[in-house]
């Protein structure tokens, strides 16, 4: 038997709570990934020799890589909110935390492997990146299940259906 509170919608003030600080999160992370993106643009565009030199590519690539996952991250913090509406209430705190989590530790990985890295080897920052990808595949399969059983849930209260062999 499920338990009653997995069943039940997100309280309202508890939902706007998780709902305000998820999307103050995306923008926040959005600013600082963007900001990342334009000053390793404007390192490329101005051939900056220290960015762009050869035995610098695998610093270069971790870099890319935190922008891009960072950004990435950011606006999944922003669909997040506005999936909190559809979801159930245990999943969606799970979610919230995984997802806190992963947007901590991909772009943070990514970010330290590049200090230290040697030829084409990251640096031991890249360690981080395995932990949050996890933390974020927990983050989806939460939201998967908690909006499943939300339209399990109500499919099963529909009183309109009617049932085809009549």
């Amino acid at each position: 038997m499920a338990d009653s509170s997995d069943s039940e919608q997100i309280s309202p003030v508890r939902g706007d709570r998780l709902r305000q600080r998820h999307l103050r999160w995306g923008w926040l992370l959005l600013l600082g990934f963007v900001t990342l993106g334009a000053v390793l643009e404007s390192l490329h565009g101005f051939k900056v020799d220290w960015y762009l030199a050869v035995g610098n590519e695998t610093r270069r690539l971790m870099w890319r890589l935190a922008h891009a996952h960072g950004t990435f991250l950011a606006l999944l913090h922003i669909a997040f909110a506005f999936t909190l509406a559809h979801a159930r209430r245990r999943s969606p705190a799970l979610a919230s935390g995984c997802l806190t989590g992963a947007s901590l530790a991909l772009p943070a990985g990514f970010l330290l492997g590049a200090i230290g890295a040697e030829g084409g080897d990251p640096g031991l920052g890249i360690l981080l990146v395995p932990f949050g990808a996890v933390l974020l595949l927990v983050a989806i399969v939460s939201v998967v299940l908690a909006l499943d059983r939300a339209s399990d849930d109500s499919a099963g209260t529909d009183s309109t259906e009617t049932d085809p062999t009549d």
